[in-house]
């Protein structure tokens, strides 16, 4: 797979939100992720959106990670906040994920935050054992879904 940065409204980047926000549809029944993007939310330095490419140049993963502060929906200063991890259904199983975590981790750290933090859902168990196998621990709940029972967070500390 070949990462490369683009644009939060890059065509590829759109096609596999549609894709992802089909499988939150899917799984919750509740239209997809209702929580508020723009793409200069994933700007450089202050976040970054990867697609990740097979040898034929077709869009197989994706993940972005946006810079967050102390607000009112429970972030903490120096958070970089994961967004739209998805790995099309077919490459699933092959580690894409795991690689693009791991570049989102690594451009975060980079950018000088703190700790990584996400929300998932309870209905995403193969997000959930990626998350802990890779050394998320649960947090305190924060962002649009927080209220929600469903909504589960997690952490990682970025910097020593």
């Amino acid at each position: 797979m070949l990462i490369r940065p683009v644009p939060f409204d890059h065509p590829d980047a759109v096609k596999l939100n549609d894709e992802v926000q089909a499988e939150y549809q899917e799984r919750y029944g509740d239209g997809g992720d209702a929580t508020p993007l723009a793409p200069a939310d994933f700007r450089p330095p202050n976040g970054l959106y990867l697609i990740g490419y097979d040898e034929d140049g077709t869009p197989v993963a994706s993940g972005g990670w946006r810079s967050q502060d102390s607000n009112g929906e429970g972030n903490e200063d120096g958070d970089a906040e994961l967004k739209r991890m998805f790995v099309i259904e077919s490459m699933r199983g092959r580690g894409l994920a795991r690689r693009m975590l791991a570049a989102l981790e690594e451009d975060a750290r980079a950018a000088g935050r703190i700790r990584m933090v996400l929300e998932t859902g309870d209905q995403q168990p193969e997000a959930i054992a990626l998350y802990a196998s890779s050394g998320y621990e649960p947090c305190t709940k924060f962002g649009y879904y927080r209220e929600y029972e469903s909504s589960l967070c997690f952490a990682k500390r970025l910097q020593p």
